[in-house]
């Protein structure tokens, strides 16, 4: 089966092409980076050349991956609007794959990992994930939660005894983990070559979503939802 996957949830994005068969066999045939924040424009364009570049049309996708947050909520929109597009026009499976499972997943750890990523306003997204030990990297989640950086050193160093491990590619938590003590590794973010690999992990356990069920994660309420609240 032949997969696209979208992950526009940084400033960084890319959509990756994969051949997916039984098993674990997922081949990424290649990777489209979306430079520089713009992916409204670039996404649909880069999606026509990477299929034109290995001999392919949009007819011959058979399902589509896209990383679904947290992360950039202009960026996640345009993502997800294109993949449900797609997939309606083709009528063909979605998988949504959470940001914080690809960078549990993308760590060397097994077992509890916490994967963090930097929320920005002194807050950290969290995700609490039991990652299976063997070759394949798919993980079972716990929680995610959006906690300010007192709060998520102090949750990480009261599980310190069943040995966890946070797994995440911003520097400056890295270095807030370690120097309380606890163990982190510091990883590559993961892009949409991570986003396949576990899209066809879902896929063969039938975790699929309708178009019209697809939505962002953001953990995190817009500042549009905030301020639109009415005061106490």
């Amino acid at each position: 089966m032949l997969l696209l996957a979208a992950d526009t949830s940084s400033k960084q994005g890319s959509i990756a092409l994969a051949e997916c068969g039984a098993g674990q066999n997922c081949a990424v045939l290649g990777v489209a980076p979306l430079a520089g924040g713009a992916f409204s424009a670039q996404l649909v364009p880069q999606i026509a050349a990477l299929l034109g570049k290995h001999g392919y049309g949009k007819s011959d996708l058979g399902a589509f991956a896209v990383a679904s947050g947290p992360g950039s909520f202009t960026g996640l929109r345009v993502g997800l609007a294109a993949i449900k597009a797609l997939g309606e026009a083709l009528q063909k499976p979605i998988v949504a794959v959470s940001v914080l499972e690809a960078v549990a997943c993308s760590g060397a750890e097994r077992g509890r990992v916490f994967a963090a990523l930097d929320a920005g306003r002194n807050e950290v997204y969290l995700g609490d994930y039991q990652v299976n030990p063997g070759v394949a990297r798919n993980a079972r989640r716990n929680a995610e939660r959006l906690l300010s950086r007192a709060d998520f050193v102090a949750e990480v160093m009261s599980c310190e005894a069943n040995r966890s491990t946070v797994v995440t590619p911003d520097v400056g938590l890295a270095e807030a983990v370690r120097a309380a003590g606890i163990r982190v590794e510091l990883i590559e973010y993961p892009n949409s070559a991570v986003v396949a690999r576990l899209g066809w992990e879902h896929l063969q356990r039938g975790e699929t979503v309708r178009p019209e069920e697809l939505e962002a994660n953001y953990i995190r309420s817009s500042d549009a939802e905030i301020f639109s609240k009415p005061a106490l």
